[in-house]
């Protein structure tokens, strides 16, 4: 039985209370612990340093989610990333959330560690790490420690950051043990807070069982041994209050950046009201409506400048603002059109015309400095004989080849369908958007779950008629059934962002506001290579 179809309503009232779930970590009785322990939680401590009434945008709020069930769940990864303001300056901020596991090091956490730091080290923010880990979560620890994308890369990583000069600072507010150590010591500032914070390679249990010492924890690691006997840590503070506002005054004084230069004016709100997306947006995804009246709730003034609006009419391509940023927008028209030559074009459909004219509008956008907003709603290639001697395997590699050597930043916003190849056209996780975010209306396959349902059927079928096994028909329904959903349940955005393909799932109200934000962190790393696309069949 597949899954019942839901509202956009429906859809963001569930998100809304999955992220009110997940904002609770370990549970209200951790939380509690924590505070009796004299420590704000990791969203405590965001909220803290942060300026007031200002906007955020978290990174991997439902990182983790239903991944492991059998080790208790790791909500968020055991780690709050958000990208804000301190000081009235853009920041990375990634905070350890204790209690979930005390903080422990999951393998969904290195990647969304790494993720933070991807993003710090591509537009040059600074980064501020708030730890208060265990380490690594050893039950799982074959997972996360020797591999190129395990948690050594966050050690190289912060090297590399320094030494291109993206400041980052630490704050010890928590356990900080093993290898995690070098992350806050290889940072510019480390700072420590007295009595809750201690650094050490080893803790004294096993220090007493290596070198038969004994020593606890406050001499062995604590404040007053790294701030006053070995200089590991700069300075300390008797809460987490004054560090974080510690934290507040360095960042107050980092000089300037040298701005990329993209084109920005006074911001409008749109013409047509965001609600007005819920009417727009269909709860069955496989029916059509107008891309360009969704288009027209995003952007300012409601001012879309089309390019090429008579051809290739299964992509919208043109120019518009959003909150005052100059965007180009790369989207899949949903609703049927008529081609140049009179034939009918299903929506949602990537031909070759369409294919061709992203391509040149792609490489318009880089021309012109112009960062690209992309709106997926996409079902793939155009198949089929026609196609094929048409060259959509040429114009679809043409349109790729552009979209992948962008040097202007591509920002992705998965609407509804994101399947096959037309997910990496569009510029899926694997091209490198500086941001890429799901609406609850996404899904995320290599086709949809009718299609491949059937497929993985037969193939099940088969293997079982092999096998010598008589399969009534009501036993292949209920195989079917299974089949899509199972299938149908690894679409969902939920599945997506749990794995980090997705930074995120947001209301459609919250678009404008991360592709704003996402721009102006972008404005902070100029440009440092041409544009060049190579080698382009023609």
């Amino acid at each position: 039985m597949a899954i019942k179809i839901k509202s956009l309503e429906e859809l963001v009232y569930e998100l809304n209370l999955k992220f009110e779930a997940v904002k609770l970590g370990g549970g209200e009785k951790k939380l509690d612990q924590q505070h009796k322990q004299g420590k704000l939680t990791a969203r405590e401590r965001i909220s803290t340093l942060i300026d007031t009434d200002s906007s955020t945008l978290e990174i991997g709020a439902f990182v983790g989610e239903g991944m492991y069930e059998a080790e208790g769940g790791c909500p968020s990864g055991g780690v709050v990333v958000v990208i804000g303001y301190v000081s009235g300056k853009q920041c990375v901020i990634v905070a350890n959330d204790a209690t979930v596991k005390a903080g422990a090091w999951f393998p969904i956490a290195a990647k969304k560690n790494l993720r933070a730091q991807e993003i710090a080290m591509e537009n040059r923010l600074p980064i501020i790490y708030l730890v208060d880990s265990a380490g690594v979560y050893l039950p799982m620890q074959n997972e996360v420690f020797a591999d190129k994308e395990h948690f050594g890369r966050i050690f190289r990583n912060n090297a590399v950051m320094s030494s291109l000069g993206i400041v980052q600072i630490a704050a010890i507010m928590g356990s900080c043990v093993a290898g995690g150590a070098y992350l806050p010591i290889m940072s510019d500032d480390a700072l420590i807070v007295d009595q809750t914070g201690s650094i050490f390679l080893a803790g004294s249990y096993l220090v007493k069982a290596a070198i038969g010492e004994e020593v606890d924890n406050e001499t062995l690691g604590g404040a007053t041994t790294h701030c006053e006997i070995s200089g590991v840590t700069d300075n300390k503070y008797p809460d987490d209050t004054s560090c974080l506002q510690a934290i507040k005054n360095i960042v107050d004084k980092i000089g300037d950046y040298t701005p990329a230069g993209y084109n920005r004016k006074e911001k409008f709100p749109p013409l047509k009201s965001v609600k007005d997306i819920y009417s727009i947006l269909p709860a069955d995804r496989s029916k059509p409506y107008d891309m360009g009246e969704l288009i027209n709730c995003l952007v300012d003034n409601s001012d879309f400048e089309e390019y090429k609006e008579g051809y290739g009419q299964t992509i919208l391509c043109g120019y518009a603002r959003i909150e005052g940023w100059a965007v180009g927008i790369v989207a899949n028209q949903r609703k049927v059109v008529k081609s140049k030559k009179g034939e009918m074009q299903m929506g949602g459909v990537i031909y070759s015309d369409s294919a061709d004219k992203a391509a040149r509008f792609i490489m318009n956008c880089n021309q012109k400095k112009i960062p690209l907003v992309f709106l997926q709603d996409v079902s793939g290639f155009m198949v089929g004989s026609r196609s094929e001697h048409g060259g959509i395997v040429k114009d679809g590699a043409k349109m790729v080849n552009a979209m992948a050597n962008s040097v202007v930043p591509k920002f992705t916003v998965i609407v509804g369908n994101s399947y096959g190849a037309g997910n990496y056209a569009m510029c899926g996780k694997a091209f490198d958007p500086r941001l890429i975010y799901a609406w609850p209306t996404a899904q995320i396959a290599v086709m949809s779950g009718g299609s491949a349902s059937k497929v993985l059927l037969q193939i099940k079928v088969a293997t079982l008629k092999a096998k010598g096994e008589v399969i009534t028909p009501e036993a292949e329904q209920q195989l079917l059934e299974e089949i899509t959903k199972k299938y149908e349940e690894e679409t969902l955005p939920y599945y997506a962002a749990a794995r980090l393909w997705v930074d995120g799932i947001i209301a459609p109200e919250e678009t404008r506001n991360m592709i704003s934000m996402g721009i102006e962190a972008a404005n902070h790393a100029p440009i440092e290579r041409p544009f060049n696309v190579g080698v382009i069949q023609t």
